[in-house]
């Protein structure tokens, strides 16, 4: 069969030169005789993977040299605790709560400290990304968390918060990659490979070499950021193949012009759907305009039945995981960087017939 239109929030699609790349040297990686799969991460030829996904993440994202770029399991979920655990000082940090997973890691942060809530969207089931001065946040916090990009409800931070003196940490695991972001704003960002990055599995963390080596005493050490650090993200044995899959997507992300060319065809993807959900008679998008993310689109009809109705017609055309969170409801199309052009016009264009015919 045709590979389909695959719209999940993640594990997402992944871009096919990538998967024909990879398929292309399973059994066999650069004449070694064997998979990536199956070598010791302690050879020199996966030193040279591990080493070039680096260099071309800090390329891709212009990472400065005082910044360590860390390759990590447990996914994003994982750092809701290791943030607390590695950067507490005063015992004191502030967080944004602006959808599911930024109230997850609010929770997780409280075992750990005085941790304080300073602006929350619930009261509009987060539609929008409450917003946040300088004035808002303690003096003596030792870091900020925010969410950049909140895949359930279909939100993106519009700019850069501010936080003053105090380090800013953004979990960014569905929006990485998908734009030009200014990294010396940020003491931490963190974010699951599985959405823009590669395969499920992985998790990177860009951390501010003078944020290390403050972690807890208790702090177990796989969550110890400065043992990960100096020990070049081979502590253990990491995600092998996720992160030889994400060296591949960072080296066709530079391939197609950089974050500069990726964050303008993700602009034009996005601008497709939502100009249609603007003038559409059915479909309403979610999202407040103002903060509306490039990378997932939530839109509903009103109506829950013709809601499902749409994504069983939808998954039949062959566009699937459309079907939105239940936190939220209707449909969710998430355009991530390896969703061509194509599958959002075709999805439009489907749309437009499905609302012809039950409107």
């Amino acid at each position: 069969m045709n590979r389909v239109y695959n719209f999940s929030a993640g594990p997402s699609m992944l871009p096919l030169p990538v998967l024909e790349k990879a398929a292309a040297e399973m059994t066999n990686y650069n004449g070694s005789g064997m998979s990536v799969m199956e070598m010791s991460h302690r050879t020199p030829v996966y030193e040279a993977i591990i080493q070039e996904a680096e260099a071309n993440l800090r390329k891709l994202m212009n990472i400065p040299d005082n910044y360590k770029v860390l390759f990590l399991q447990g996914g994003a979920s994982t750092q809701f605790a290791s943030v607390p655990l590695n950067l507490l000082k005063t015992g004191k940090a502030d967080y944004v709560v602006s959808g599911m997973f930024s109230k997850k890691a609010y929770k997780e942060a409280q075992k750990y400290g005085d941790i304080k809530c300073i602006a929350n969207s619930e009261d509009k089931n987060f539609a929008y990304i409450p917003k946040i001065t300088k004035d808002m946040v303690r003096p003596d916090a030792d870091y900020v968390h925010v969410c950049y990009n909140n895949t359930i409800f279909g939100t993106k931070y519009p700019e850069v918060p501010e936080t003053g003196d105090v380090v800013l940490v953004a979990d960014m695991s569905s929006c990485i990659i998908s734009e030009p972001v200014d990294v010396t704003k940020f003491g931490v960002i963190y974010a699951g490979a599985q959405k823009n990055m590669g395969p499920s599995g992985l998790t990177v963390v860009i951390v501010r070499e003078d944020l290390l080596g403050n972690q807890r005493e208790d702090t177990p050490t796989m969550l110890n950021w400065k043992e990960m650090a100096d020990n070049d993200s081979m502590y253990n044995t990491p995600p092998c193949y996720a992160i030889y899959v994400a060296g591949l997507v960072f080296k066709w992300v530079l391939e197609l012009g950089g974050l500069e060319k990726m964050k303008e065809i993700n602009e034009k993807k996005a601008a497709i759907l939502y100009d249609f959900l603007d003038n559409s008679k059915l479909f309403k998008p979610v999202a407040e305009k103002d903060y509306r993310s490039l990378m997932n689109v939530t839109f509903v009809t009103g109506d829950a039945d013709l809601d499902k109705k749409f994504c069983k017609a939808a998954e039949a055309e062959g566009f699937v995981n459309v079907k939105g969170h239940r936190s939220v409801g209707g449909m969710r199309a998430s355009i991530y960087n390896a969703m061509p052009t194509e599958g959002v016009e075709k999805l439009v264009e489907f749309m437009k017939k499905f609302e012809a015919e039950n409107n």
